[in-house]
């Protein structure tokens, strides 16, 4: 026995032992090794021109029919009007009448070009909530120093602020050693086919291969995350893919007063049921294994001993992700019933029940992965399952944080904002960066901006606001972005 006890705390110490050490090394990986002195001066009322741009009711529907192209060509306008130098100096090519594609020519042809990404449409403000707004949706307004308006967080701020940063380093008379393609599309928010996806299918005809690619995705999270308090600027280096499966039920129908054993409706609440039932698997790879790396080593010592050694931690880190609803989608495929339409009379059987369950799907899982897991979980051969919406959007893959794009985002970000910690991030969303997978394999999802978990639910809600500061701060990242890329 007492051979015994030797033997198992010999193990726990060298398990201890073996611990310690991995969490001893991981050393921080914030950047600190600056040599870029003089932030761009920008000029403060900048703000005003994010404010008229949100006066235009760029509205994307997913019936292009519905688009109100007045509004549309009038955005296009004020931009040609308001931003005279980048006209002069970046050639502008209009891609499906909409989608802006500029080009700004380096003085380097060795180098690969890069793209600065973004959307000006914007989704609908939802009929009867226009009261609930401080001020109007579409009224660009100036309240408390915040600039209130549709779009203002998703995503005319980041088109207005690539403009503003373009604007002041060509009137300086700036060139760039890489060349940049600026791409701006029209209808991101009902899934970019006619925007950055026409973009990206010419850039692939003309052979072009890009460096790096910034998009909107991540944010500056102001109350950082659980067990660290530092605000937190989140990088996305992978995105979720998109499937909606729709499961069509079919029942006998009749009387009301004469239901069989199990109608059309009671399968489908069934298979609902059992999907939900069976998640999928969770894994903290890829993109979550990489913010792990990246935050571990700014924890408290015992959050940090769990996050540097997930050989051993890994489901109870995984139970705590799960916790909630966020940390949740970062670990998993996620399933989630949208829409349900069975019946038509309260004395009538429904034939046919249809339930469209959204999924949005982890990196490593495929769209066929999450049919084969639908068929297994409710399985019921009389349940039909389909693809609806689109052929669905696979899961991007996971971009190095050893690239160039990587490290002069890194590298900006800490200029500006020197009390930020920088980590990679998945996003659970998805963005118009998907279409360039075929032109780099870097593409990073950030936009400047420090939002708490609260101000989040301003996108797409009501009360949509960026603070005029803020604002400046996203156009001094991008003309900054473009220094560091030329070491200037």
């Amino acid at each position: 026995m007492k051979i015994f006890f030797r033997i198992l705390l010999s193990l726990i110490f060298v398990l201890s032992l073996v611990l310690i050490i991995n969490t001893l090394k991981k050393t921080s990986k914030q950047f600190t090794n600056s040599h870029h002195s003089e932030t761009p001066a920008i000029n403060d009322t900048v703000y005003r021109n994010l404010a008229k741009a949100l006066t235009f009711r760029t509205v994307s529907y997913a019936d292009p029919a519905l688009l109100d192209s007045v509004q549309f060509y009038a955005f296009i306008e004020f931009v040609r009007n308001t931003y005279p130098e980048v006209h002069k100096n970046l050639s502008l090519e209009m891609i499906n009448e909409f989608a802006l594609l500029y080009k700004w020519e380096g003085t380097d042809s060795s180098l690969k070009p890069a793209l600065l990404m973004g959307h000006y449409d914007v989704v609908p403000v939802i009929q009867g909530t226009e009261q609930y707004w401080e001020n109007p949706p579409f009224s660009g307004n100036v309240k408390d120093d915040f600039i209130y308006g549709r779009g203002a967080m998703d995503d005319k701020t980041t088109v207005i602020a690539i403009l503003e940063a373009l604007e002041y380093l060509v009137a300086k008379g700036y060139k760039p050693r890489r060349s940049y393609y600026i791409a701006f599309g029209h209808d991101e928010e009902v899934l970019g086919r006619y925007g950055a996806a026409s973009i990206a299918k010419k850039l692939q005809e003309r052979e072009i291969s890009l460096e790096f690619v910034v998009d909107e995705g991540g944010i500056i999270k102001t109350d950082g995350m659980a067990g660290l308090s530092k605000a937190v600027a989140l990088v996305g280096v992978a995105e979720k893919g998109y499937v909606t499966l729709q499961l069509t039920a079919t029942g006998e129908g009749g009387h009301s007063s004469m239901p069989p054993p199990q109608t059309s409706i009671g399968m489908l609440a069934e298979a609902i049921d059992r999907l939900q039932k069976r998640p999928f698997k969770a894994g903290l790879g890829g993109a979550t294994g990489y913010m792990l790396d990246y935050i571990a080593p700014e924890m408290p010592f015992m959050k940090r001993l769990a996050m540097s050694n997930t050989w051993i931690t890994g489901g109870i880190l995984q139970s705590s992700f799960a916790q909630s609803n966020s940390g949740n989608a970062m670990i998993r495929t996620t399933i989630a019933p949208t829409i349900l339409d069975a019946g038509i009379k309260e004395n009538v059987l429904p034939v046919d029940a249809i339930a469209k369950i959204n999924f949005r799907i982890l990196p490593g899982n495929s769209v066929e992965e999450v049919i084969a897991h639908v068929r297994k979980a409710i399985n019921n051969d009389k349940i039909n399952i389909e693809i609806v919406g689109n052929s669905g959007t696979e899961p991007s893959m996971v971009s190095d944080t050893a690239s160039v794009g990587f490290r002069l985002l890194h590298r900006t970000i800490k200029e500006l904002f020197p009390e930020v910690l920088v980590a990679p991030y998945l996003v659970v969303g998805a963005t118009d960066s998907r279409y360039f997978t075929g032109l780099t394999s870097s593409i990073y999802r950030f936009m400047p901006i420090r939002l708490s978990d609260e101000d989040l639910k301003r996108v797409h809600g009501t009360n949509e606001r960026i603070h005029k500061n803020d604002f400046i701060n996203v156009v001094a990242f991008y003309a900054e972005l473009i220094l560091n890329d030329d070491g200037k």
